[in-house]
């Protein structure tokens, strides 16, 4: 992952890149004016795998850290965006020679062999190679041990690895696929048709929300620089403006902001947790998702199903030792506020955390993105709206975006220090503790948006569809916090026991 300590190594490694590649065009540009070429067009033509990191499809749109890249980049040209998606990296090379697309924009790591035949711009992140394998299988310690079928897909920096490997352990042998990307090889593993394959961290990371059992066996190679791939046959109009790109984006913290976006919550794994929560998934969402769906108002279903697993479990009589209650953990005050009349009911619980969350996130200032507003929300459902704000204000002095959760949540944790917490308005608070608990509820979401569990709002229970009814005529209101209520109020720790 990029950082502000990393800065100084990747605009060595552009240099030297582009010193590569300079060097390495011996032949005169077959394509003149590149960036005249997607103007006149008026469309930039981009290819990329299908990926959890480069590209993936959710059922509103098509996104993903690599293409949403790309359409800034387009943006920035006054051009508009193609997307040619493939899951045959081989085909998309191919295609890149022939001048059929103008960029792979699909996060490939920069190798020497890729060198050779193309050039890329600015690394914007790294990964490391991490050879995987199905937890209860014999973890393979060494290449020697790799006993089974070893499949990759063709044409990929792990290919090359393996290739590379194989001077040093000629009898190391594998498949190479180019009809399976990332996540059904992953797919492959679990079910058992494959014994091994080689993933990006950034892709692993984000599969083992959904597939636990993935292990790490070990890793072939770390910090790759990732980086978009041009023709070599062209000229440097459309790559300076890549270069130039790439560099505002690491200056205006756009770099960041997505880095966080895709990645920033993804990295910490428990293995005992997840595979709880989709032991739950299986055996407890059922009996309430319906309520989320019909009280979500604002949010999706799925976010407040993320919240409220975080709270209890999906536990209706759960009980913090600091006396909150319920799905959503309600405090008395809160309870008070939203109108509830018992905690301990499910509907009234989750109708009541939802009012009050939806209500947070219309407090909050019209200044901090729309994408980011739930996050912010979260920590200072956690947390306390007031501390929230002195993390905002505390932002503001220490020259950081009040506005960019990545930000904020490196400051909030400064609020259990005394240098900090003395100079604001609401002093101490479990600051790292809503950076976690926020953390969590991203995981959570994020695999009950990949499972794509279906809606049960149709057909519905004759009592059910009369409850729909009775929302339409009365939907969830938008209650007004008084000024000092919730702001410095500490909720307990996610991570204390549960009743």
């Amino acid at each position: 992952m990029i950082n502000r300590h990393t800065t100084i190594f990747m605009i060595r490694l552009s240099a030297f890149i582009f010193t590569l590649t300079f060097l390495a065009s011996c032949t005169p540009p077959l394509v003149t004016n590149q960036l005249d070429t997607v103007k006149q067009r008026n469309t930039l033509i981009v290819g990329t795998l299908y990926s959890p990191a480069s590209y993936f499809s959710d059922k509103k749109s098509s996104t993903g850290m690599d293409v949403e890249l790309a359409k800034n980049f387009a943006k920035k040209l006054g051009v508009e965006l193609q997307v040619v998606a493939s899951s045959d990296l081989n085909n998309l090379f191919k295609q890149l020679d022939n001048n059929t697309i103008d960029i792979l924009t699909t996060g490939l790591s920069v190798t020497e062999a890729r060198l050779k035949r193309m050039r890329f711009g600015p690394p914007y992140y790294q990964v490391s190679q991490q050879l995987v394998y199905k937890q209860g299988q014999k973890r393979p310690r060494k290449i020697a041990d790799l006993i089974g079928n070893l499949t990759v897909i063709a044409g990929s920096s792990h290919h090359e690895t393996l290739l590379a490997l194989k001077e040093q352990h000629p009898d190391l042998v594998w498949n190479t696929t180019s009809k399976q990307d990332p996540d059904q090889l992953l797919k492959l593993l679990i079910d058992g048709s494959i014994d091994y394959t080689v993933v990006d961290s950034t892709v692993l990371a984000r599969n083992r929300r959904i597939y636990p059992d993935i292990s790490l066996a070990m890793t072939l190679q770390k910090n790759s620089p990732i980086a978009w791939a041009m023709s070599n046959k062209t000229d440097d109009s459309l790559f300076s403006e890549v270069i130039s790109f790439f560099g505002q984006h690491q200056v205006d913290g756009q770099l960041a902001q997505l880095e966080e976006k895709y990645f920033g919550h993804v990295q910490r794994f428990d293995y005992v947790d997840t595979r709880a929560f989709i032991k739950a998934i299986a055996k407890k969402l059922p009996k309430y998702q319906l309520l989320f769906e019909i009280y979500c108002g604002e949010l999706s279903w799925q976010q407040l199903a993320a919240v409220s697993y975080q709270e209890s479990h999906w536990n209706p009589k759960a009980r913090s030792p600091t006396g909150v209650r319920g799905m959503m953990m309600l405090t008395l005050p809160t309870e008070k506020q939203v109108g509830v009349k018992s905690r301990l009911d499910p509907e009234q619980s989750i109708k009541g955390g939802a009012i009050y969350l939806t209500t947070i996130l219309n407090r909050l200032p019209d200044s901090i993105p729309l994408q980011q507003r739930i996050w912010f929300a979260l920590a200072s459902y956690n947390v306390g709206y007031g501390h929230l704000m002195d993390a905002r204000k505390l932002a503001v002095k220490m020259a950081k975006d009040p506005d960019s959760w990545t930000d904020i949540k490196h400051i909030l944790p400064l609020l259990e220090k005394s240098k900090y917490y003395k100079r604001t308005r609401h002093g101490f608070a479990r600051g790292r503790e809503a950076v976690h608990y926020v953390a969590s509820i991203r995981r959570y979401f994020e695999t009950l948006m990949a499972m794509d569990l279906a809606p049960r709002l149709a057909p519905q229970p004759l009592e059910i569809a009369a409850r729909i009814d009775s929302l339409v005529q009365h939907p969830i209101e938008i209650i007004t916090l008084p000024a000092a209520q919730g702001s410095d109020v500490q909720r307990p720790s996610p991570t204390q026991p549960l009743e």
